[in-house]
């Protein structure tokens, strides 16, 4: 029996929440690029089949979903952390503070949180941390799914920028191919200086 998509959200609802939305996070572990978090209020009950991991799914499905969110979201906001403060701070910092300016940027402000993952955000608002969110809540997997397409969309236009590199493929993920671009390139003002794969090219 599949889970509710809407369970956690209906038990936060019960508490007396009633602007609850849900936080995810792309971009933690490529070499290049900035990390993106979204945050999403979808309206009550509402009925979007497919969402879920932003991983699982095809660019193809993923882009259809996003529109979709988009069209009927009652709110969605964008936070963005760069490479350099990704260097300054660390991974994880910077995805946490990612995710409390999406957020921040929400209009109108939520009045509960639902994250992806172990970790509370720094910000004042109620909320729960959920292990493998983007697949147990349905505004967690909406998140999921337009912090990707945001990402992957970013990476592209840096594409234009830097074409050597391939971020129009792999997204700044250290595959192969980007990490022979590396070697043969040096590295591009995107980089992540301190992660693995980058910082022995400097």
């Amino acid at each position: 029996m599949q889970p509710d998509p809407w369970g956690f959200e209906k038990k936060v609802n019960q508490q007396g929440f009633c602007l609850i939305a849900g936080v995810d996070e792309a971009g933690r572990g490529p070499l290049a690029g900035p990390v993106v978090s979204a945050a999403v209020i979808l309206s009550y009950g509402l009925h979007i089949p497919g969402i879920g991991d932003s991983k699982k799914l095809t660019s193809s499905k993923r882009h259809m979903l996003y529109e979709k969110i988009y069209d009927s979201a009652q709110a969605i906001g964008i936070g963005i952390v760069d490479g350099l403060e990704i260097d300054r701070i660390n991974i994880l910092k910077a995805a946490l503070l990612s995710m409390a300016i999406a957020v921040k940027n929400l209009k109108p402000a939520p009045d509960f949180l639902l994250i992806d993952g172990k970790f509370p955000i720094g910000i004042n608002c109620a909320q729960q941390p959920v292990v493998n969110g983007d697949n147990l809540s349905i505004s967690v997997g909406a998140a999921s799914i337009i912090a990707k397409v945001t990402r992957d969309r970013i990476m592209e236009k840096y594409h234009d920028e830097y074409p050597e590199y391939g971020f129009n493929r792999h997204k700044g993920y250290g595959t192969k191919a980007h990490r022979e671009a590396i070697i043969r390139f040096g590295c591009c003002p995107i980089h992540r200086k301190t992660f693995n794969g980058v910082k022995q090219y400097l």
